[in-house]
């Protein structure tokens, strides 16, 4: 049994997958970050960590264990508890345990368990498919202005200039003006008189075809048989998803793809982020959704998780 493989499906849903009588994986979700020493961005995620002190059997594990192996709620449990006496024999004998996609585990000097979290996985669903990237420095360019000193200073005079009197210039301007403002007034009138005829044209022209439809009529000797046409609409909150894109192309290209290979894949809109979500199908019964994904990881793609939401 994949224990791991479990509480890996479970921590995309839940911050806390108790292994009774061992410890607990807690899962909290973190902002996104920029890191200045190397200008990298990392997008938000649920950062694992491990806490030896809750032990306590709350259900959780050996419930998604019985449902996914269909197996009694006891049966499930006791396999629970065998793996978890291999886990601590590992431990005591020194060995590290590696829990794939979620982390290294081995044993410190003073018995506690030392946990490092693997970062193969991001576990928060609203952050599908965003990765970390690593932007070039800005550089930007400071420009000093040198302000040289005048060793001499010049003294400047100035004389009025006789001017003639010019008041017929002012007039003129002022009949300028208002010859622009005339014309500039005219031009919208002219403008707004055409768009009004275009419309009633058009308004017309409307009515007149109208009018030749409602008394055209058809007649058709040979009719065609009626043809009833079944459309499935997929309906479900249990969806298996396939990917997230930001190009919607993208996405649309990505649903021809699994459609070709016989997925009843679609598109069921935008997460949070405003990235285009494609599913392989959805469900209405939990179970038949996790059985459907545990063929499409074995299958085609080892990535692809479980989505529950009403759409």
């Amino acid at each position: 049994m994949r224990l791991e493989t479990y509480i890996s499906d479970l921590l995309y849903r839940y911050e806390c997958v108790t292994i009774p009588e061992f410890g607990a994986f807690l899962a909290q979700p973190i902002s996104a970050k920029v890191s200045e020493s190397n200008n990298a961005f990392y997008p938000p995620k649920k950062l694992v960590s491990f806490n030896e002190q809750l032990k306590h059997n709350d259900g959780l594990l050996a419930s998604y264990v019985s449902d996914v192996e269909k197996i009694p709620y006891e049966t499930a449990l006791k396999k629970i508890t065998k793996r978890t006496k291999s886990f601590k024999s590992y431990l005591m004998q020194g060995e590290t345990l590696t829990f794939a996609n979620i982390g290294d585990m081995s044993l410190g000097q003073e018995g506690k368990i030392l946990f490092e979290p693997s970062d193969h996985l991001n576990y928060l669903t609203e952050a599908f498919g965003l990765t970390q990237f690593v932007s070039p420095s800005v550089t930007r360019e400071v420009l000093k202005e040198e302000v040289e000193e005048l060793e001499k200073v010049v003294p400047i005079t100035i004389t009025p200039e006789k001017r003639k009197d010019r008041s017929y210039l002012k007039y003129a301007a002022v009949a300028v003006i208002a010859l622009g403002i005339g014309g500039f007034m005219a031009s919208n009138y002219y403008v707004d008189r055409i768009e009004t005829h275009n419309q009633l044209a058009q308004e017309e022209a409307n009515e007149q075809l109208e009018q030749k439809i409602q008394e055209a009529t058809f007649v058709i000797e040979n009719p065609l048989p009626a043809v009833s046409l079944t459309v499935e609409k997929q309906s479900g909150r249990y969806h298996i998803v396939a990917g997230a894109f930001r190009i919607e192309a993208n996405s649309d290209k990505k649903v021809r793809q699994l459609q070709r290979r016989g997925y009843k894949a679609r598109k069921i809109g935008k997460n949070k982020y405003g990235l285009h979500q494609v599913v392989y199908s959805s469900f209405d019964d939990r179970r038949e959704a996790l059985r459907e994904l545990r063929k499409v990881r074995y299958n085609h793609n080892r990535d692809a998780w479980l989505l529950v939401k009403q759409l």
